[in-house]
């Protein structure tokens, strides 16, 4: 009897072994296979969870007016030069701005001018790429050459002899963008570079033609191609249309004739085409692979145990 005992008693002591072992496998199987999800699920989020606009933007002001929160979410302080320089005007709350949503007109109706050159002090804590962006609109003008100025990023001119009307014309909205980058204690803009001491300093220059001035201007973190775009502008395309085929038809001296006559600034709104690879998520297939490398290996060892 005590030969026959031994045997199944040993059986016993396997099968419990076996069982729990198999048990201490599928725990590890399943913490491993959680790890994956759960860096699947982290990478997932850092590549789409994207700030927003109005998150990337570290500062904003509606110059001469009050606060305001656009329709991005970009939210205006009130001017912190009130009562400190130059001078405040709503003149243009009379007129409708073109290009401009009617509930962001506004940020194109106020301003502050100055007669002398004036500025503000926006101070920048993190390196990386940067876009300062300035908005205005002539309300009083009516011709060219009526008020010129420039404008200058710590002392380098991103903006030379703006003139508003002659770009866009009477009561309509114009966006100047000016990229720029800080990294190292360097501050980069328009190929030329400076010590950068923690505060970008915006100022409008005084011209020979009457004030400069200021509607509204904010600092955003990115690239040209997340500037949102003002509406299209039919008088500038019309144009620029004329213009092309004047060259196409007349050629040679005409050619040269409306080069010549052509505005010596461009228009600049916004970028013209948005970036192709700003939502490639093929890196999310990295992680993906990860997972299936690691579970199919252990559901594989639970199908032999």
């Amino acid at each position: 009897m005590r030969h026959k005992v031994e045997p199944a008693v040993r059986y016993r002591k396997y099968f419990a072994d076996c069982t729990a072992m198999r048990r201490v496998t599928l725990r590890c199987a399943a913490r491993l296979v959680f790890a994956a999800l759960w860096l699947l699920v982290e990478v997932c989020r850092a590549e789409t969870g994207t700030p927003s606009l109005a998150e990337r933007v570290i500062w904003a002001v509606n110059a001469g007016g009050d606060a305001h929160t656009d329709v991005h979410g970009i939210h205006y302080k009130k001017d912190p030069l009130e009562g400190k320089l130059g001078k405040a005007s709503d003149y243009g709350v009379r007129l409708p701005i073109l290009r401009s949503s009617p509930e962001d007109q506004i940020l194109y109706q106020t301003e502050r001018y100055n007669e002398d050159t004036f500025g503000y002090e926006i101070p920048i804590r993190e390196e990386g790429d940067y876009i300062l962006v300035m908005k205005y609109a002539e309300v009083y003008f009516a011709q060219s050459q009526q008020k010129v100025f420039d404008v200058r990023l710590n002392g380098h001119v991103v903006v030379k002899d703006l003139d508003i009307f002659d770009r866009v014309g009477h009561s309509t909205a114009h966006d100047e963008i000016v990229p720029f980058s800080i990294k190292r204690g360097k501050l980069s803009v328009h190929g030329e570079v400076s010590t950068f001491n923690g505060k970008l300093t915006v100022e409008f220059v005084k011209g020979y033609y009457d004030n400069p001035k200021i509607c509204a201007l904010y600092v955003m973190k990115g690239k040209l191609e997340d500037v949102p775009k003002l509406q299209p502008h039919p008088g500038l395309g019309k144009r620029e249309e004329e213009e092309e085929e004047e060259d196409d038809g007349e050629g040679g001296e005409s050619e040269k004739k409306s080069t010549s006559t052509a505005p010596k600034n461009p228009v600049r709104s916004g970028p013209r085409t948005p970036n192709p690879y700003a939502t490639d998520n093929s890196s999310l297939m990295f992680p993906i692979l990860v997972a299936f490398g690691v579970f199919i290996p252990t559901l594989f060892c639970l199908c032999r145990l």
